[in-house]
């Protein structure tokens, strides 16, 4: 599903941009991509802990922080433009959806192999994406073969955790500190002009932002949702479903939305809303908090919930997903003066 949300298919009216996307910068993107590289770092620290004195105290520390890295990941994984797409970061953290397990067999591959160019952070970064992620840092430590991490026994396994772990703390450094450069990806966006070389005008940098919305409410629908949770019970796919060995999905998806409702709050978009319109903020506010009242906030198998009389009220977070959408790409767009072109929301 694609909303034509770009410069050419409408022009914002004139806006104060600065202002808000300065709000969004300090409120929100910086400290999301900073607490993803403190929970980075984190997760560094216990897989090299597990690794130098093997236990499943220490082996549950990581699996614990894992989740905590996912969370952290999840809610800033929105903002899909800027540092994040050098270098193919955004792949690099998290490759997915996977159709075809490519990324699970290069995993399985290393491991079965004991590939050491795998177990080495710096030679990790240049080798396939899908061996250098979340992904295969989950399959690592909650994938077949995982318990042997608690013992002593299995070096290998656990230095190509430590790999993983150490390259996507670089990653997030990276991308924090790109974030803070005062003359950066920062300061870019939010003073649009004639002589800027990626936004010539308040409409295009607004754009970015109000596209995190659109494209993010249906990334987190239509690739994390739809891609595992069917029309009915019976064609429901648990294992198809991101994060499903760590227990993570149903958290992953609610961090999805809770970054974009703190996002949303942080940056005043509503604010530009006129008076009339003003219903629907309120009406998005409504949607946030109901989406997140439904989300679990500790790791339970995705299996079991779908299992469950209400499907883990996944069907029901569906379709707050796509009310969220019809407000922002049809609602709000108008009443910000916006035209929008082709959408496949008619008929969600």
């Amino acid at each position: 599903m694609l909303l034509c949300l770009t410069v050419s298919c409408f022009a914002f009216p004139a806006l104060a941009a600065n202002a808000t996307l300065e709000k969004a910068i300090d409120g929100f993107v910086r400290p999301a991509y900073a607490a993803f590289h403190t929970v980075a770092a984190k997760e560094t620290g216990d897989v090299q802990a597990l690794c130098a004195k093997p236990s499943q105290e220490k082996l549950a520390a990581a699996r614990k922080n894992f989740v905590a890295l996912v969370s952290a990941w999840s809610r800033v994984e929105i903002v899909r433009f800027g540092p994040v797409t050098e270098e193919n970061r955004l792949d690099r953290i998290l490759f997915w959806p996977d159709r075809k397990s490519i990324g699970l067999k290069q995993v399985q591959a290393a491991l079965a192999d004991e590939d050491a160019t795998a177990g080495n952070a710096a030679q990790l970064a240049g080798k396939s994406v899908a061996m250098q992620g979340l992904g295969a840092l989950e399959f690592v430590l909650f994938g077949t073969g995982s318990e042997t991490l608690g013992v002593p026994g299995d070096p290998y396994r656990c230095s190509y955790g430590l790999a993983i772990a150490q390259n996507l703390e670089d990653m997030a450094k990276a991308i924090s500190d790109a974030w803070q450069m005062p003359d950066g990806i920062a300061s870019t966006w939010a003073n649009p002009g004639p002589d800027n070389p990626l936004y010539r005008n308040d409409d295009e940098a607004l754009t970015e932002l109000f596209d995190v919305f659109v494209h993010g409410l249906e990334m987190t629908r239509d690739v994390r949702l739809n891609g595992f949770l069917g029309n009915t019970p019976d064609d429901d796919k648990p294992k198809q479903a991101i994060f499903w060995r760590s227990g993570a999905t149903v958290i992953s998806l609610g961090k999805n939305l809770a970054g974009m409702k703190a996002l949303f709050e942080a940056s005043g978009l509503a604010s530009l809303l006129p008076a009339e319109s003003a219903w629907i903020a309120q009406s998005i506010d409504f949607e946030f908090n109901t989406s997140q009242t439904m989300i679990g906030h500790e790791p339970a198998p995705i299996a079991d919930m779908l299992s469950s009389d209400n499907r883990g009220g996944l069907p029901a977070l569906r379709l707050i997903t796509s009310h969220l959408s019809e407000l922002f790409g049809v609602n709000m767009a108008a009443a910000l003066g916006l035209s929008a072109g082709f959408s496949s929301l008619d008929g969600d």
